[in-house]
């Protein structure tokens, strides 16, 4: 019996397998060592995760997750997954590039995408990954992410780049002010799941031609920062997971078009296809 663990900033998603079939799932909130102590990633495995298994005993743990591309990151994770489950054989602690690449690629080449509440990019070799353009974060990069989006919609909205309506629209619809924006952006934690909470708006209101340009643009800004830098990138095949892709998917495939990118496989989540691949 064997955990897999898929992990973003927003959620985890556990699944217990036995035999390469799927007998169990279950969702906690994320994890992500870059903004979570040890403590906190340790309770919320002792409190959200344990009560919901059958037992603590399993054959391996293969935990992949945002944050978890750095040793002393990949000790924090091990350590807490240690401190609470009872593990005959190996942990793994890896990336989530790795989750997207091994769930969308399996043994193959290619290009795999992640975009979500953030988003990251990789050349995988079919069995490891060989190049990684850095995501920089949603400050800095995370171009196409539901936080990023959601970073450029509260940009629009409060410098009145767009229609009166849809700013009354919006803060009505999330019971917001321009102050209570500020707060959660600048002061409170979590700031990229609270942005990446509001880009569900873009995609209620696509027939906007504001909202429209505002998608197409961070997708194609993804494109070139990232997928444009990998040598082969003409000739290969780019696939993507998360919720962001999956939800937008006319909208990227139309950018792709645009910028001369085959689109290859877009999902929600890994986790089928990293059940096979851990077959």
């Amino acid at each position: 019996m064997i955990l897999i663990a898929d992990s973003g900033s927003t959620k985890t998603d556990w699944c217990v397998v036995e035999n390469g079939q799927l007998i169990r799932q279950i969702f906690t909130k994320g994890t992500n060592p870059f903004f979570q102590s040890e403590e906190e990633i340790s309770n919320e495995i002792a409190t959200a995760l344990l009560p919901r298994l059958t037992t603590d005993a399993l054959d391996a743990v293969y935990f992949y997750g945002a944050g978890c591309g750095f040793p002393d990151k990949i000790a924090m994770v091990h350590r807490a997954i240690t401190k609470h489950l009872r593990v005959k054989g190996e942990v793994e602690v890896n990336t989530d590039m790795l989750a997207a690449a091994r769930g969308l690629c399996q043994h193959d080449a290619g290009i795999a995408c992640i975009m979500g509440t953030g988003s990251n990019s990789c050349y995988y070799d079919g069995k490891q990954i060989v190049s990684n353009v850095s995501p920089l974060g949603f400050i800095l990069g995370d171009e196409g992410s539901g936080a990023v989006l959601g970073k450029l919609l509260v940009g629009d909205i409060l410098k009145n780049q767009m229609p009166p309506e849809l700013k009354e629209k919006f803060l009505t619809q999330f019971n917001l002010t321009p102050a209570d924006i500020i707060d959660r952006v600048y002061r409170k934690p979590f700031p990229n799941r609270f942005l990446a909470s509001l880009s569900p708006f873009l995609a209620q209101n696509l027939d906007e031609p504001c909202i429209r340009t505002l998608v197409s643009d961070s997708f194609k800004a993804f494109l070139k920062r990232n997928v444009m830098q990998y040598e082969n990138y003409r000739e290969s095949k780019v696939h993507f997971i998360g919720s962001v892709a999956f939800y937008y998917k006319t909208i990227l495939a139309e950018a792709a078009s645009e910028m001369g990118i085959r689109l290859g496989t877009v999902i929600k989540s890994p986790m089928e296809g990293l059940i096979e691949y851990h077959k």
